[in-house]
């Protein structure tokens, strides 16, 4: 022999260094030693390669493999390069955008085994390992033999799959069978004994059989359980049919030395089974055959057995005959029950059988796998096989006996093959591509808790999956680990849990009894699970916040048409001007129930020092939310930020923002007039509709159910306390990522400090807070640092109470000892001192929080300086221009601080709410006080709901705000020229109404502004019009707090026309003393005479006359081309107690004058060639009024304003005419003449009232006649 060359020998020196290290050096009695061993290995890999080394292969031990190899790999010992070519080519073609695995020269030796060790059988779980001196792993064999456990092999063709998890260790697929090193033992493949009773017998038998010999039992199998582990027993079925007939019997294999069996079994192979018992099970009643010790597993031998005939009640029914599919024949098999299918609740699955390669793994830990990329085979009904090991994209598995759904699921994209445990799964080839290995989870795995907690069927259980992975995409980089969302523990439910536990509940009411696993593999007759199945419409879901934002935008614009913002009767005289306004700004509420299925929202808690809101977040975006308390109280639980929330009762508003330039109302179809469609998505909420889903940094400072003035209790000692969030964990939650960054930048995780846990705290009751604005405070611009910038800010005056205190751990700041020490007795003495705080930078995320009467603490964390906040303090101007020496002194809030909403000031005991509040002007009105003439303040603030909203434009002699130059830099979606006016109300349903109005660049800051909103108002400025109505404007020092939302819609109920939706029937004698209180009302009246009528065609763009199809105006010349048509009358009416003034326009000058629709179209289209008509009649002389005499149209007016037809009993709908025009008034109590018939009567009265018509109706004679026995019976009781 020739002698070994120098790579030769190395190659050698390494085998044998491979062989004393990883290789045992005696395995049992007989085993060769160490260098026998190394000859026995190297003779087999000279057998495997054709009598040469493999010097291009190096040896690899277990634990080598494990530690150093980190991507998937394969090596092919025996394969030439072309071979492995094609090998990789026919992988890729099943799935063309993944690559092949990699190959490597490495040669793997190692012993097969069952994991089994002394003394610990409970390691086995029918799993099959390799292992070597070094390490064990996990293997996969697509073939087994008994005879191969504890053999040493030589393994020519395997890959090696590491997990994900790059922390855990992957698992070997064998893609040859591997080569022994060493002879196998020889098994015996004769049967040595027969049945020695009948099967028959035994299973109908009633006499005790425990005693009785073991028995061989022989035929052909014809199913193979899933094996199972239950309260930490592994165990498996399997189901022997008889050579001859269809009869069949169940055997229990539960020996951990048994459980490889599983691995060997081929389905329609024949074997014979030793030492078999017979068994009853505990639960069902059921008897099986069970192994014992001496149980073994043989090859059928035909001449060693005889046959015997067993019980009826092991036969067929059970043993389902399916069919084996392929993905066309499964595409004609659903087409042929599409054209069967009939509508029905229930429909029943098909047992099939399929053949399908994995291309996806949809949710491993679910049991989701995608096959063929259309068929979506679910594994969660049974325990996955191995650990799904080897069910990786690219491999081949054939499917037995699988339950076939076809849309269980209205949004589940796939067919559905559903295992249950009488389905087998077999691992046919393994895959040849680079795909990772997602191990399920071995314990807490929700999915499968939830599934058979609840019982739950294939449709439930999808809709279950797609809940939860939306849950997780949407929030673990939240809260780190998804471990933290999806855990569940004994009653400690996790988050994902809390979720969905009581949507499980509601739709499975009745739950039903608990899966039983054996009835479902023995009993005669199939039933499990996936057997029936209906369709599921989800009854909620769970969206994206992106997608909440999209479905509510694209909700709020569907079919949405201009003329849907303006009442036809009214869009007809409007001008271009006011007609642009109107539809400038509108809203539209949305709440769960409007959208199917019902919508569920789901965000964590954050507050933006950008846009100072407070906002939901998830992965996808952010929704800005407004939160409201039932209690009134303005919403300042600090210790929510952070925390994820669920809110099912809410209001979700889109504002729509148009610029249009429509010419006139005819034009409102052609959209081409709408340039800019902008919109702008909140939610608002209350907060005791709020479900906690998974609190940040500690539990919730109190109970939903009690509302934020509960926080703060009385001691049994009498001392206060606060259960108060720790802020330590608070850094980082606060804000909020740019709105231009990438998506991901919203996660933002939690950082713990290792510096001192020492805070500083101070305790302050806010007693005024201004709006949030740009103020001149100069600071550098931050992009080129030349300049100056007004800086956005807001500032609150305060009072601090007590002093500074140090607190070694910030969770020890939960009493009161401010309070304490001085408060409860009533003392006097307490330590009070006002500060005005400037909240700039990143403590505008405060804003939202910080609300007058409100105890609030600051905490400087890491800090143990008491004066901190005196050294930071410095006065608002110099002191010799100071006008008192108590000016407060100003305080920059620092954006490291944290502040905690303590309590409020109502919520305190008396004593203690006296002594803070000693000293202090209470500056909260009503709005009577506002309206009332003995107001004599400046500045007003007072709550109220607002009954109207409206957009107007802005007053031409008021000054801008330094904020319109900068409109286009902030990006307001309102234009500058416009101010909002906000009608509000006192009370429900009371008369009097204050009107605010707010500049539009305000309004970027103000959410909630909606009608049937009740805010607080602090600050505005109280004004008086030319005509003594009082109104009130917001300023750069006003503030607002929405304090209640509005009430959900409802419809309205159907009523008899004057009833409850009718305004109330008074007098005109009775509307004197209440004249400035009165909003609308109804009088039964009689109209007297028509004072003054006028017809127009105004230009729609600068409101001249408009004649002939062209405006009038010459200097300058208007280049409108369209005209609108306005009509006003004054008339007088009396209902016997009393006369007034009424003035009317547009459409209800037609209804006064008792024309119909058609005369009223025709009188319009005889003045548009005209441009204007009017006329003037009895005591208006001197109004201003010109009429033209020799008009025709005038002439028909003018007689028609003086038929007695025009003077008739109306029912009147009026309001307060709050611009009387000049019309001269008689002098107070004058004489006046009346008529009736002959008879003339002199009776004094007093001034003519002003009216506004809003709705004119006719009178029959039995409406008369009921109304005026109404009325005199209700005089008769005043």
């Amino acid at each position: 022999m020739a002698e070994p060359s120098a790579a030769e020998q190395r190659w050698l020196q390494a085998a044998q260094d491979f062989t004393c290290r990883a290789l045992p050096a005696h395995e049992g009695p007989g085993a060769p030693e160490a260098p026998p061993l190394l000859d026995a290995v190297l003779r087999c890999l000279r057998s495997a390669g054709g009598g040469d080394l493999p010097l291009g292969y190096s040896f690899i031990a277990i634990s080598d493999l494990q530690h150093q190899q980190r991507v998937p790999c394969c090596s092919h010992l025996t394969w030439s390069t072309n071979e492995f070519k094609e090998w990789a080519r026919q992988g890729e073609a099943a799935l063309p955008m993944q690559s092949t695995l990699p190959r490597t020269y490495l040669i793997l030796v190692g012993y097969l085994t069952d994991g089994r060790q002394e003394n610990k059988e409970k390691l086995v779980d029918g799993c099959l390992y390799v292992k070597d001196n070094t390490g064990i792993i996990p293997c996969e064999l697509l073939h087994f033999e008994l005879e191969w456990l504890e053999s040493l092999f030589l393994f020519p063709s395997w890959s090696y799959i590491p997990q994900t998890d790059k922390s855990a260790a992957g698992y070997l697929e064998i893609l040859l069978d591997p080569v022994p090193v060493n002879c196998l033992k020889k098994v015996p493949d004769t049967i040595p004994v027969i049945y020695q009773a009948s099967a028959k017998t035994l299973l109908t038998s009633r006499s005790p059989w425990k005693k009785r010999s073991k028995l061989t039992v022989a035929g052909e199998l014809t199913r193979r359980g899933p094996l199972l582990c239950i309260h930490h027993k592994t165990f498996f079925f399997l189901f022997l049919k008889c050579c001859v007939s269809a009869v069949w019997v169940p055997v229990l294999v539960q020996k951990p030395s048994q459980l490889a069996w599983h691995r060997t079994l081929q389905l329609g192979c024949r074997y014979a089974i030793t030492g078999l018992s017979l068994t009853s099970l505990k639960k069902s009643g059921q008897r099986t055959f069970v192994t014992s010790d001496t149980s073994c597993l043989l090859p059928y031998c035909a001449e060693q057995v005889r046959e015997q005939s067993l019980d009826s009640a092991w036969q067929g029914e059970s043993t389902q005959s399916s069919s084996l599919e392929s993905a066309e024949q499964l595409s004609d098999i659903l087409e042929l029950r599409l054209e069967e299918e009939r509508p029905r609740s229930t429909k029943e699955s098909k047992i099939i059988s399929y053949v399908g390669f994995v291309t996806k793994i949809l949710n491993i830990q679910a049991g989701l796998i995608l096959l063929d990329n259309k068929v979506c085979l679910c594994l969660a009904y049974q325990q996955l096989l191995n650990s799904a090991r080897g069910l990786r994209p690219g491999a081949c598995v054939e499917l037995i006996d699988v339950h076939l759904l076809q849309k269980p699921l209205v949004s589940f994209p796939f067919i559905v093959l559903g295992a249950c445990l009488s389905s087998t799964i077999v691992l046919k080839s393994f895959s040849r591509l680079s795909t990772p290995y997602q191990p399920p989870a071995s314990s807490g795995n929700l999915y499968l808790e939830l599934l058979f907690r609840y019982n739950l069927g294939m449709p439930l259980y999808l809709w279950l999956v797609s809940l939860l992975e939306m849950f997780e995409e949407r929030f673990s980089c939240f809260f780190g680990h998804c471990h933290t969302l999806l855990h569940s523990m004994h009653r400690n439910p996790g988050a994902a849990e809390k979720f969905l536990v009581p949507l499980l509940q509601a739709v499975v009411p009745d739950r039903e009894e608990a899966r039983d696993i054996y009835n479902e593999i023995l009993d005669r007759r199939h039933q499990c699970p996936l057997q029936k199945y209906s369709t599921l419409n989800p009854p909620c879901q769970a969206p994206s916040l992106s997608a909440v934002c999209h479905v509510a935008e694209q909700k709020s614009w569907e079919g949405f048409s201009p003329s849907q913002l303006l009442s036809p009767l009214e869009e007809q005289h409007m001008g271009t001007q006011e007609l642009n306004r109107r539809l400038a700004w509108s809203y539209c509420t949305f709440s769960a129930g409007s959208f199917q299925p019902r919508l569920i929202l789901l965000g964590v808690l954050r507050v933006s020092s950008r846009s100072s809101s407070l906002q939901l977040q998830d992965k996808t975006s952010m929704l800005p939310c407004v939160i409201s308390n039932r209690d009134g109280s303005p919403f300042a639980h600090t210790a929510l930020i952070g925390s994820l929330l669920q809110v099912e009762t809410y209001q979700l508003i889109v504002e729509r923002f148009l610029q249009t330039d429509f010419p006139s109302w005819e034009h409102l179809a052609n959209l081409e007039h709408v340039r800019e469609k902008k919109h702008s998505v909140y939610v608002q909420f209350y907060y005791e509709d709020v479900q906690v889903l998974c609190a940040a940094g500690g539990q919730i400072q109190k109970s939903l159910g009690r509302g934020n003035g509960s926080s703060l209790r009385k001691k049994d000692s009498g001392s206060l306390t606060s259960e108060l969030e720790t802020p330590e964990a608070k850094m980082l939650k606060l804000e909020d990522p740019k709105p231009d960054t990438h998506r991901d930048e919203n996660c933002q995780g939690r950082q713990s400090s290792s510096r001192t846990q020492s805070c500083v705290s101070h305790l302050f009751l806010v007693t005024q807070k201004e709006g949030l604005m740009l103020r001149n405070y100069q600071l550098p611009r931050k992009d080129d640092g030349e300049g100056w910038e007004l800086q956005r800010s807001f500032q609150a005056t305060v009072l601090w109470l007590g002093r500074a205190r140090l607190w070694s751990h910030p969770r020890e700041t939960e009493s009161l000892p401010e309070l304490e020490e001085n408060g409860c007795d009533g003392e006097k003495d307490m330590t009070q001192q006002e500060a005005l705080l400037l909240f700039m930078g990143k403590s505008l995320r405060w804003f939202p929080f910080l609300h007058l009467d409100g105890l609030y603490r600051f905490i400087v964390p890491h800090c143990l300086d008491l004066e901190v906040f005196d050294k930071l303090c410095f006065p608002p101007a110099p002191v010799k221009f100071l006008s008192r020496s108590s000016c407060p002194l100003c305080l920059p809030v620092q954006d490291t601080w944290h502040l905690q909403h303590v309590t409020w000031i109502s919520c305190l005991p008396e004593l203690t709410a006296r002594a803070v509040l000693t000293g202090m002007d209470r500056k909260i009105s009503s709005i009577p006080e506002v309206l009332s003439n003995s107001f004599t303040g400046s500045l007003a603030s007072f709550s109220g709901k607002i009954v109207e909203r409206t957009l107007c434009a802005s007053p031409k002699t008021e000054k801008p705000p330094v904020t319109f130059s900068l409109q286009k830099q902030k990006g307001s979606l309102l234009a500058s020229e416009h101010t909002v006016k906000l009608s509000v109300s006192a009370a429900p349903g009371s008369p009097l109404v204050l009107d605010v109005y707010i500049a539009s660049t305000y309004l970027q800051h103000l959410w909630g502004l909606l009608p049937g909103a009740t805010i607080l108002f602090q600050n505005l400025e109280r004004k008086i019009s030319r005509f003594c109505n009082v109104y009130c404007i917001y300023i750069a020092s006003s503030c607002v707090s929405i304090i209640s939302l509005p009430a959900s819609p409802l419809p309205f109920p159907s009523s008899p026309a004057g009833e409850d939706s009718s305004p109330s029937l008074v007098f005109l004698s009775s509307l004197q003393p209440h004249l400035q209180s009165l909003p609308q009302a109804r009088i039964l009246c009689h109209l007297s005479c028509v004072l003054t009528l006028s017809l127009q065609w105004v230009c729609s763009l600068c409101s001249s006359i408009f004649k002939e199809g062209r405006c009038t105006r010459h200097s300058p010349p208007c280049p409108s081309h369209t005209g609108v048509r306005q009509a006003s009358a004054r008339v007088v009416v009396e209902d016997g107690t009393g006369d007034a003034l009424v003035l009317c326009r547009n459409q209800h000058v037609a209804a006064m004058l008792g024309l119909s629709i058609l005369e009223w179209e025709a009188l319009q289209n005889c003045v548009q060639s005209r441009g204007s008509v009017s006329i003037q009649h009895g005591e208006a002389t001197g109004t201003g009024c010109v009429e033209e005499p020799e008009d025709l149209i005038a002439c028909y007016l003018r007689s028609l304003c003086r038929s007695p037809l025009i003077c008739r009993p109306i029912l009147l709908d009026f309001s307060l005419d709050r611009k009387p025009s000049k019309i001269l008034q008689p002098a107070p109590l004058q004489l006046r003449n009346f008529r009736c018939d002959e008879v003339e009567f002199v009776s004094q009265v007093g001034p003519r009232l002003s009216l506004l018509c809003l709705n004119v109706k006719e009178v029959e004679q039995d409406t008369l006649s009921y109304l005026n026995s109404k009325r005199m019976r209700t005089s008769s009781h005043h």
